[in-house]
C-alpha cells in the first residue's frame, strides 16, 4: 500500500505541473506578449484554461494531503524550514485565483479590471517561481535541520544561486505549456502564427534559463550534471526529451496541434523523471548528507493502508467527473464556434 501512495504522490504533483503549469502559463503569456496583443491572448485563455482552471489544484490539494498524513515527518520539515517561499506560493494562488474572478465576472467594469490584470499577470509568474525554488531546496542540501540563527534556517535552505535558477526555469516552463496549449484554440490563421512564434520564443527562453540552473548547480557545488547523466535510465530520458523536441519544433510550424501538446507534455515529464528518479525514495536532501525518505520516514503500516484505500476510492469518484468536466467544456467550446 505504501507504493500505491507514493505513487499517488508522483502522478498528483506530475499532474500539477502539468495543468498548473499550463494555467499559470496563461498569466505569463499574457506578460511576455506585446500590448497590443493583450488582449487577444487575454480572452484566448480564458476560453482555453476553462477546464484546467476548475481542478488543476485539487492535484496540490492531494499532494499535501499525502504528504500531512502519510509523511508527517517530511510535511513537517519542509513547512518550517521552507515556509517563507510556500506562503509566498500560496498568497500567489489566492492572488491569482481572485483577480482571475474579478476581472472576468465583476458587474462594473472601470479602472479596477487594469488593477485585476496587473495582479493576475504578476500573480501567475511569482506563484511557479516560488514552485521552482521549492523544488529545488528540497534536492539542494541547503535545509540545515541544526540551525541556529533565522538566516540559516529559513532563508539560505532556499534563497541562492541556485533555486533562483530553477525558479525561472519554471516560470520558462508554464509559459511553454500554455503557448502549446494555446494553438489549437484559435481558428484565426494570422492568431495561430503569432502563437506560434511565441512558443518558439518559450522554448527557446526555456532552453537559456535550463542553462543558468546547471550553471548555478555548478556555483553552488550541487552534483546536477551526474544526477542526470550519470546513469543510463537519465540519459534515455534526455535524448528522448531532445527528440521530442526537435520533432515539436517541425510539428508546430505544421500547426499539429494534438500532436505539439503531447510532445510538450513528454517533454516536461521526461525532465521530471530525470531530476527525480535518482534520488528515489530520498524527498528531501538535507545540509548534513542525510535524506527524508519517501519509504523510511512514512507512517505506520495502518495509516498507509488507510490512505491507500482512501486515495483508490477517491479516484473512482473523481476521475470520471474529471473526464466529464473536460468533455463539457470542449463540447461548450464546439456549439461557440458552431
Amino acid at each position: 500500500m505504501l507504493y500505491v501512495v507514493i505513487a499517488f504522490l508522483w502522478t498528483s504533483i506530475w499532474l500539477y505541473l502539468l495543468l498548473g503549469g499550463a494555467d499559470f502559463g496563461a498569466g505569463i503569456i499574457e506578460l511576455v506578449s506585446k500590448r497590443e496583443n493583450r488582449n487577444k491572448a487575454r480572452h484566448t485563455m480564458y476560453r482555453a484554461i476553462g477546464p484546467i482552471w476548475e481542478a488543476n489544484h485539487m492535484w496540490l490539494i492531494i499532494a499535501i494531503v499525502i504528504l500531512f498524513v502519510g509523511f508527517p515527518r517530511i510535511y513537517t520539515t519542509m513547512s518550517i524550514f521552507i515556509h517563507i517561499p510556500l506562503a509566498a506560493m500560496l498568497l500567489g494562488i489566492i492572488a491569482r485565483g481572485t483577480a482571475f474572478v474579478f476581472r472576468n465576472y465583476d458587474a462594473v467594469e472601470d479602472q479596477m479590471q487594469e488593477v485585476y490584470n496587473r495582479i493576475f499577470i504578476y500573480s501567475s509568474a511569482i506563484t511557479p517561481f516560488f514552485l521552482g525554488i521549492i523544488a529545488a531546496s528540497t534536492v539542494s542540501r541547503k535545509i540545515d535541520l541544526a540551525a541556529n540563527d533565522f538566516l540559516s534556517a529559513y532563508v539560505y535552505s532556499w534563497f541562492n544561486a541556485f533555486g533562483i535558477a530553477v525558479g525561472l526555469f519554471t516560470v520558462c516552463i508554464c509559459g511553454f505549456l500554455a503557448a502549446i496549449y494555446i494553438i489549437g484554440e484559435v481558428n484565426n490563421e494570422s492568431d495561430k502564427q503569432h502563437f506560434i512564434r511565441l512558443a518558439k520564443k518559450m522554448v527557446v527562453a526555456a532552453f537559456v534559463a535550463g542553462a543558468f540552473v546547471f550553471l548555478a548547480a555548478h556555483y553552488e557545488q550541487i552534483p546536477l550534471l551526474d544526477w542526470i547523466f550519470g546513469h543510463w535510465i537519465g540519459n534515455i530520458a534526455i535524448v528522448a526529451a531532445s527528440i521530442s523536441l526537435v520533432i515539436l519544433w517541425r510539428s508546430l510550424a505544421r500547426g499539429q496541434v494534438i500532436l505539439i501538446r503531447l510532445l510538450a507534455g513528454f517533454q516536461v515529464s521526461m525532465i521530471l523523471f530525470a531530476t527525480t528518479y535518482t534520488h528515489f525514495p530520498n524527498i528531501v536532501l538535507l545540509k548534513d548528507g542525510s535524506a527524508l525518505s519517501l519509504l523510511a520516514d512514512s507512517g505506520s503500516a495502518k495509516t498507509m493502508e488507510a490512505l491507500a484505500l482512501a486515495l483508490l476510492i477517491g479516484s473512482v469518484f473523481i476521475l470520471p467527473a474529471l473526464f466529464y468536466l473536460l468533455y463539457s467544456f470542449e463540447k461548450r467550446k464546439g456549439s461557440i464556434q458552431h
